[in-house]
């Protein structure tokens, strides 16, 4: 099976708030929404891009759109991470198998430096008012990434 794209639902797998709560795609029916994955909290690319989409999420609520930022951190680490940076958008873990990342198909195999690891490959989808992707940025380049994001929601 191959993994879910443009024209596909976004699969409705609940990952984990810094709460401890929930929080679902479908929570979000109605209105568009921007799912960015990220590596992991804390690194520079990770914090800038985090820094970035906070920057202008008052932009995206204006544009009818909902942020969530998906990492495989544990809950308290997010909590930790946003208190850092001050950061304002939402934050949530994907850290179960089996798990968002895993049926999107970005938590793969990565080698750096010779080494051999899982890992997350910085993806963001844009996901229309009725749950459809409309929009995939893979293996994206920070700079500039969440004005572009913003730029697609505010036309769709």
């Amino acid at each position: 099976m191959s993994n879910p794209g443009v024209g596909d639902k976004l699969p409705d797998i609940a990952l984990t708030t810094p709460e401890g709560g929930t929080v679902k795609p479908s929570d979000f029916a109605g209105r568009k929404l921007v799912v960015f994955f990220y590596p992991k909290d804390d690194t520079p690319g990770c914090t800038t891009e985090n820094l970035d989409f906070s920057a202008l999420a008052a932009d995206f609520a204006a544009a009818g759109t909902a942020l969530l930022g998906v990492s495989k951190d544990p809950p308290a680490k997010h909590q930790k991470f946003a208190a850092k940076h001050g950061l304002t958008a939402p934050l949530a873990s994907d850290a179960e198998t089996g798990g968002l990342s895993d049926a999107l198909g970005i938590w793969t195999e990565k080698v750096n430096y010779g080494r051999t690891y899982m890992g997350m490959v910085r993806t963001t989808y844009l996901i229309d008012a009725q749950g459809v992707i409309v929009r995939v940025w893979d293996k994206v380049k920070v700079k500039g990434h969440a004005a572009e994001v913003l730029a697609a929601a505010q036309a769709l």
